[in-house]
Parts: structure tokens; sequence; C-alpha cells
């Protein structure tokens, strides 16, 4: 049989880390053992479910690099299918319609709360006569449909995370609702535990891959899945995403969406990597530093911890770092010239930009960072009052004026990293300066403080984009 594994989230906001991470976990126990990546849209809360929420969900998920095998189905298509099985249900006996009001379930809460009991449906309407399913129905009361649910069952699974799982059926919540409530004997729409289960098997899901929250949904599922005959998949829950505080990732703690990230300035490369360690450790690598597809080989939903796994900020943005670093240089190049271009900072070409780039990226954490490091090739800095201090130096202001004598016996753009060293030692001996005073009297000139990039290397920039010498000039003006 073929393995098929399924990301099956809700549109009901924007694609979210711990979905992410889901989607992510799929995909790379698909690639490991075989088998195909499918997508089913949930969007069976119709006041929230958005289109928009669908579309950046897929459109994450092509960032992220995680592509589907079959075209995605969405839920509320199959909404009269789902419904045909909750009339199976209730035709053979296993499911029945309830007619308990709001304010009679209100009532048996504040009840149950008062003698420090669970919150749990007394199933009060399991067994109502045909005449008495008429009264109410007369009496224009609606009804959802239950699943019973028999309390001294003991739900028992192997997950391939946590091991052999057991639920009590007592601890359920009493009969499962299947549907909303609907006037008289139609069957309203259903509700996630249902359709979940019919859709599974109809997509011949083998394995589901999905978070510790729904353990409590997965043993009711298994419960529909018998009463339909349906074969069971293989089960895995593997542990949610925590904040600092060890509490489960939420929207509160500021960024969650995978949009966020991306306007952040971090790679889908490095974001992927952050997330599949995110509760995941591998055995058989000392690398941290991976690719999509070097996890896939080496990745087995056996080595995911089961304890929750905290979000680390230091973590995501030394892995993101190193994929900057590792970038092959024209890919990078491309992605850096957007900031540029956004910034209307043109280059003088094709060769300065990678040159640019080089400098850069070993001091880059994101990809926005390019343009605070970028800015002073692109725009003439101001001299900070550090460097203002350091010109009030009597060899600081001597110095400049040699270099600037130098430079104007240069052809314009002449400057490579070869000349400027063999000019800074020349002066350096000739005129009896301390290399330390040229350097930072030339980085004072250049980026208007004492510290900054590779001097040479920005020295040669400078020269190409013909900025060197103005740069320099104006601090013998205002000194």
């Amino acid at each position: 049989m073929e393995n098929r594994l399924r990301l099956a989230p809700s549109p009901t906001g924007l694609f979210h880390i711990g979905t992410a991470r889901t989607a992510l976990f799929n995909w790379l126990y698909v690639q490991k053992i075989g088998g195909k990546f499918l997508i089913r849209i949930e969007d069976t809360d119709f006041l929230r479910s958005k289109s928009k929420y669908t579309e950046n969900i897929l459109e994450g998920l092509k960032w992220l690099g995680l592509k589907w095998d079959e075209e995605p189905i969405k839920q509320s298509d199959r909404r009269s299918i789902h419904k045909s099985y909750i009339k199976k249900l209730m035709e053979c006996g296993a499911a029945y319609r309830c007619f308990t009001t709001e304010d009679e379930i209100s009532k048996l809460r504040e009840e149950q709360q008062r003698r420090g009991l669970p919150p749990k449906h007394d199933n009060r309407h399991r067994n109502l006569s045909k005449e008495e399913i008429d009264t109410f129905i007369s009496q224009g009361r609606t009804s959802v449909i239950r699943f019973k649910i028999d309390e001294k069952i003991q739900i028992t699974w192997v997950d391939q995370i946590r091991g052999e799982i057991k639920w009590q059926g007592n601890d359920l919540g009493g009969d499962l609702v299947l549907s909303r409530r609907a006037k008289d004997y139609e069957i309203g729409d259903p509700l996630y535990n249902l359709a979940v289960v019919v859709d599974d098997n109809f997509m011949n899901i083998t394995h589901v891959v999905r978070g510790e929250d729904h353990i409590s949904n997965t043993a009711k599922q298994i419960l529909i899945y018998k009463a339909l005959n349906f074969k069971l998949p293989t089960f895995s829950h593997t542990p949610l995403i925590l904040n600092s505080e060890g509490k489960k990732l939420s929207k509160r703690d500021s960024v969650t969406s995978i949009d966020e990230f991306r306007d952040m300035g971090y790679l889908p490369e490095a974001l992927a990597n952050y997330m599949a360690f995110l509760g995941w450790s591998p055995k058989s690598s000392e690398s941290e530093i991976l690719s999509l597809d070097e996890i896939s080989k080496i990745f087995d939903l056996s080595d995911i911890n089961k304890a929750g796994a905290k979000f680390n900020w230091e973590k995501l943005n030394w892995i993101n770092s190193q994929h900057i670093k590792n970038m092959e240089i024209t890919k990078l190049s491309k992605i850096i010239k957007r900031y540029w271009h956004d910034m209307c900072w043109e280059s003088p070409s094709q060769e300065w930009s990678t040159k640019l780039v080089i400098l850069i990226r070993d001091s880059m954490i994101l990809l926005k960072d390019a343009i605070d490091q970028s800015k002073p090739f692109f725009l003439l800095p101001p001299i900070q009052k550090e460097g203002q201090d350091f010109l009030e130096n009597t060899d600081s202001k001597k110095s400049l004026e040699i270099f600037l004598n130098y430079l104007t016996k240069q052809n314009a753009g002449e400057i490579d990293k070869h000349k400027a060293k063999e000019i800074i030692n020349e002066i350096s001996k000739r005129h009896n300066f301390k290399k330390g005073i040229l350097m930072k009297s030339l980085r004072v000139a250049f980026f208007g403080c004492l510290s900054g990039p590779d001097l040479i290397q920005s020295w040669e920039l400078l020269s190409e984009s013909k900025s060197d010498i103005s740069r320099i000039e104006r601090c013998l003006v205002t000194n």
C-alpha cells in the first residue's frame, strides 16, 4: 500500500509556525519512507474560515519548499458526504439525536462545577423513543447528532512517537457531537471529528502526524473509524512548540506566522532547518546546518522527543546566519539586490555588487541586515562624535592629507586591495605614521566612525564607485 500523509490546516488565520512544523514533519517522513504528501483544507468552521487564509497557507508551504503531490481537497465541498456517514451511524444505532438546549447544558456544567466534577454531557437523550423525538421536534427544538461512547471502553493505540497510549471512554466528556444544530429531522453541518475520519479514509491516509493537543481527538476518532469499519491509520503526536515561559506558543508571543518570519529576513531554508530541530534530534549527524534533502535522509518520527520544544530566537538567528554564509553567492546577490532596489540604490556594476555581498554576508544575521550593512557604500554616512574626536588628532589630519595626495595621483577606480595595502605601507614607512593611525583615519573618512567592515575591501569598493576621495576631502574641510 502506498504511504500517504496529509496536512489538514484550518484556514482561520495566517499560516502558523506550529502548523508549518507539522507540515514539515509530515513532508520529511514521506521523503524518508516514500509516498505522497497531501493537503486538506479543513474549513468546517464557516464563520472563521477565509479563502485568504487558505491562500496564505499554500503560499507559505511553497515558500518553505514543502511541495504537495495532489490537488488540495477542500473539506466544505464534501459536506453532503459527511452527512451521509452521520446518517449511516444513526441507522446502525451508533449515533442519535440530542435535543438538549444550550440553557440545559449550561445548568449541567454549573452543577458539575459545584460538585467539583469535570465537564461532561449526561447523554440524557441517548435512548429517546420515536414519539419523544417527534414531540421535541413539534415543540420547535433543534437537535445535534451525538455519537455513542461506551464509558467502560478503553481505547488503545501505538503511537510512533509516544508508544502505547490508553484512553478511557469515561474521560471523553460524554457522547460526542458529530453535527451542529438543525431543525426538524435534518442533519446539521458536520463537525471536525466526523469529517476528519471520513476524509482521511477517502484520501487513503496511512499515517496521521499532528500535535499532541489532538491526542484526545484521536481517541474519539478511533471509535468512529471502528464504527464505520474504516482501516485505522498509524498515529503520531508531536510535542508542542513552547514559548520562553514553557507555555504553548501563541499569537500573544508576537511573531508566530510564517509571513512574519519571512518579512523579518529569515531564509526559508534556515527556518525549515530550525523547525526540524524543534522536537527532533538526529542521531546520525554532527552538523546542525542541514538542507531539507539532508534532513529527510536521516529523519525518523521515533527520534522526535515527547516533551515540548522551547522556541529559541538565538538558535534560529544563528542557523539563519549560517545559511546566509553558506548560500551560493549569485543566489544571495539576487536576494540582497531586491533590498537595494527597494531603497532605490544602484550599484556601479555586477562585479561591484558581488564584492559588496561577499563583504557583508559574514556579518549578516537576517536578510534585511543587508540594508544597514550596505548603506555606507551607497550613502555618505555622517561623522559620529567618536570620529570627530579622532580627527582632532594632528597625525590623523596629516595622514588624510597625505592619503589624498597619493589618491589624486591614481586613476579613478584604480585602487584594488593590493594597491590599497601598498599605499598604506608606503605612507607608513615614508612619513613615519603608525598603521593604526592610518587605518582609523581612513575608517572615519569612509564610515564616519571607528568600526565597520574590512577596510581594505571597503576602500576597493568605494574607489570603484568613485566616492573614496570625496569622503576624505570632507574630513579635511570640516576639520
